[in-house]
């Protein structure tokens, strides 16, 4: 059971030995306790047991937390009158770096949970555990991962999957742990993890594997290949529990669209050349029949009310309903040519028929087997997706999405409601050739949904019930031909049991907030990352030194003026300091200083000589009045003029008057 707590979310087993680390609850929050322990407390008869266990293979040997570990974080939530496991509800936690000297008292975490709740921007955690990650499948081999909450610097690139062709459709499992990938340029299936962001194994599969379909138990991975004419062109079966094909089943000739019925007992295949759907049994996964339903058949879904899986084709326009039960046509609906996808809306009761060529929005009502209502539309509509509240139609020849409320359709003959909103800034199609996997979804437990522009390489977040995007993520120059979103949120695993994965960030002693509307519970447990070497060396590796620009024993901030005049000669001191220790970096020879007079008169580089404990200085003295800049270099210490802080001087004649601080002369 996924937490619906949406106002916290809109502001990762691999099988192998795992080390449960005990976590110590905070020494300070120990008011109303009944029986604490290393990693249990009781609250009002409420007991809550943190389990945090390591998920790489790895780091089985170790007994501690390290910045990088990608963890299993587990809450055990008990009525302890009756000893039996507490389901249904719905915990939240965050994980908030404690800073020099602070301490947990119960009034300092329930403060700490009062910002988190209410998103306060001031006060965000180290690590919020009830978030999702946005995940784009790109036009080049790679799938980015989207943290939109946290950012790394500039960047909410949390981390990127690489992929050994470019991906055309995905799908996740259901404990969102695995996704699936198709590369048809390699004929192959990745399968990813999502605790670990990358690539666990490629299976061959049959020739240019391209879409999915995963049974709800989630026991067979159905992909369909679409082998050249003179070949085999069909399905294979993927059993998940051993990632490994166990059967190849021939179905027709041409690309194949896939549809599992509700009871995940029959597979509908179509054979776009043939113009013919396969029907296949799971339980013997042999082909019991194929059915006739017209040319080009290039969609296909299953409606849970009417049992039965509907096919429209492209080529003569027809919408064909073929019944589970008896694996036979059973109704024929004659529309127009251009047919592109069909969709079943939650429910199963009203279809949703895009009709490229002629720019329309059909609703079926598979109780009559009729077309209901149409929409008149323009620039190709080609893709239909939903919220739980609302359709929303893509279009290939321009940036505006469509949406059609569901509770204003199903009367026959009405007028269909559209409204929009600007998807980006340029047309969908102008970007790279769409994957038929979703290009618009809901976001985890928001009435809102993300909308993937090729284009404009650009995912964009869009609120329902907003006139334009709240806001976007840049793609950091790829194109998203699809988007997922993969939930990080608590959930229910087993009864009485609520687990999320996450990677540790900063090294430091944290406080693990934990919060439960009902029965009202907060606690902060202490918990300690230890730092990662190898961690550490990279980011000094990629980290410039700080420089920390003094005069006397005054720090300069960045902005800060230093005022004098022309012929003073002023003492400039530079403290070069370690950016993960923080421990001065004596010793480098090489540390210059560039200073100029605005607009770039009079450069000179000079060297600042060291005088102990970090420091380096040199004597400025300005030949005239201006607004000079100073920059400090050491190639030793991989510190570049650009990566330093700026500082300002102005000078000016003893009897002049105050010069501005832009420089204008």
């Amino acid at each position: 059971m996924k937490n619906p707590m949406s106002p916290l979310r809109n502001l990762f087993f691999n099988g192998c030995a795992a080390v449960l680390l005990t976590v110590i609850p905070a020494a300070a929050a120990t008011a109303n306790t009944e029986a604490d322990s290393a990693n249990k407390v009781v609250r009002e008869g409420i007991g809550i047991e943190l389990e945090i266990e390591p998920i790489a293979a790895e780091v089985s040997s170790r007994d501690d937390l390290r910045e990088g570990d990608t963890v299993n974080v587990r809450f055990r939530i008990s009525d302890t009158n009756t000893q039996t496991p507490l389901s249904g509800v719905y915990p939240a936690a965050w994980m908030d770096r404690r800073t020099t000297g602070e301490d947990s008292e119960p009034k300092t975490c329930q403060e700490k949970v009062q910002a988190f709740i209410s998103g306060s921007l001031f006060a965000p955690p180290e690590l919020d555990l009830n978030v999702y990650y946005v995940l784009a499948l790109n036009s080049d081999p790679t799938i980015s991962v989207v943290d939109p909450l946290f950012g790394f610097g500039t960047t909410k690139l949390l981390d990127m999957i690489f992929l050994d062709s470019p991906g055309e459709d995905w799908v996740l499992s259901e404990d969102q742990m695995t996704l699936f990938v198709t590369l048809p340029d390699t004929n192959q299936l990745a399968i990813a993890s999502t605790a670990q962001w990358e690539v666990v194994t490629n299976l061959a599969t049959g020739p240019r594997p391209s879409r999915l379909a995963l049974q709800a138990d989630g026991r067979y991975l159905w992909v369909g290949f679409d082998g050249p004419l003179d070949g085999i062109s069909g399905v294979s079966v993927v059993d998940t529990t051993t990632s490994q094909v166990i059967k190849t089943i021939s179905t027709g000739r041409g690309h194949h669209e896939i549809a599992l019925s509700s009871d995940d007992r029959w597979v509908f295949v179509t054979n776009q050349l043939d113009g013919t759907l396969s029907v296949i049994d799971v339980a013997t996964l042999e082909t019991v029949n194929t059915v006739k339903v017209g040319r080009e058949p290039v969609s296909v879904a299953f409606s849970e009310v009417a049992s039965a899986a509907y096919v429209v084709s492209r080529a003569d326009g027809a919408i064909v309903a073929v019944d589970a039960k008896s694996q036979q046509a059973v109704a024929r609906i004659d529309t127009e040519i251009g047919l592109q996808q069909i969709r079943f809306a939650p429910g199963g009761q009203l279809g949703f028929v895009v009709n490229t060529n002629a720019d329309t929005v059909q609703i079926l009502d598979v109780a009559s087997n009729r077309i209901i209502q149409t929409a008149d539309v323009e620039d190709g509509p080609d893709q239909v997706s939903f919220s739980d509240h609302l359709a929303y139609i893509r279009h290939q020849g321009s940036e505006i999405v469509l949406m059609i409320p569901f509770e204003q359709l199903g009367i026959e003959g009405a007028p269909v409601p559209v409204i929009d909103f600007p998807g980006g800034q340029k047309p969908f199609g102008k970007g790279a050739r769409p994957s038929p996997a979703d290009g618009i979804v809901q976001a985890p437990g928001a009435t809102a949904v993300l909308v993937a522009n090729p284009a404009d390489k650009t995912i964009y977040f869009y609120k329902e019930g907003m006139a334009a995007p709240m806001g976007n993520f840049q793609n950091y120059n790829r194109q998203p031909r699809a988007v997922l979103a993969v939930d990080r949120s608590l959930e229910e695993r087993e009864p009485g049991s609520y687990e999320t994965t996450a990677t540790l960030r900063r090294p430091g002693t944290y406080d693990l907030a934990f919060f439960l509307d009902s029965p009202r519970t907060i606690h902060c447990f202490e918990v300690v990352i230890e730092p990662n070497a190898k961690i550490e060396a990279e980011r000094r590796r990629l980290q410039p030194i700080e420089v920390q620009p003094m005069i006397g024993d005054r720090v300069l901030e960045r902005g800060d003026r230093i005022d004098l005049t022309v012929g003073e000669t002023i003492t400039l001191d530079f403290k070069l300091v370690d950016p993960v220790t923080g421990e001065p970096q004596a010793g480098l020879n090489d540390v210059t200083v560039l200073t100029y007079r605005s607009p770039g008169r009079n450069q000179q580089r000079r060297a600042a000589r060291p005088v102990g404990e970090g420091l380096y200085r040199l004597e400025v003295e300005p030949p005239e009045a201006g607004v000079y800049y100073a920059f400090v270099e050491s190639a030793s210490a991989g510190l570049s003029f650009n990566e330093s802080i700026q500082i300002i001087l102005v000078a000016q004649d003893e009897a002049s008057a105050t010069l501005p601080a832009d420089g204008a002369q």
